[in-house]
């Protein structure tokens, strides 16, 4: 991404989906960290989900035609449909009531939907890594 990026050359998906998965980021430890069964537990991961299914459905919306990609969609759109099937697998194993599988599963989601997707973002050389990294922090 050359250089010129900045907050206000964002698309509205793309504000839509950072919306999303920065809340998603957020709230995941909450959520994962409240005690299991609990009203706030469950309130907090009804929100965390619909924010992860918001943001990796936001992302198919998201395209790149510069990088090595299969119609505009990058290697980085994988955990579209990881996150997505993470997701359901854990709640279907909470509702069979397999509550270390459910656990594992939202785990492994966060840290693949939320850790490992924004850490490969916020790369140099991608937009967003760019954006954060040259313009907003100097540095790269």
């Amino acid at each position: 991404m050359p250089h010129s990026a900045s907050l206000s050359s964002l698309s509205p998906v793309v504000v839509v989906h950072l919306v999303l998965a920065v809340a998603a980021l957020v709230l995941g430890p909450i959520a994962l960290n409240l005690r299991k069964g609990s009203r706030g537990h469950r309130a907090i991961g009804y929100a965390w989900v619909t924010l992860m299914i918001g943001a990796a459905l936001s992302s198919v919306f998201i395209r790149d035609f510069r990088l090595p990609n299969l119609f505009g969609y990058t290697p980085i759109h994988i955990l579209t449909v990881v996150t997505l099937v993470g997701v359901g697998a854990a709640l279907f194993a909470i509702a069979r009531r397999d509550i270390v599988s459910h656990r594992k599963g939202m785990l492994r989601t966060y840290i693949g939907g939320c850790i490992g997707a924004g850490a490969f973002a916020l790369m140099p050389g991608r937009y967003l890594g760019d954006l954060v990294w040259h313009h907003t922090l100097g540095l790269v």
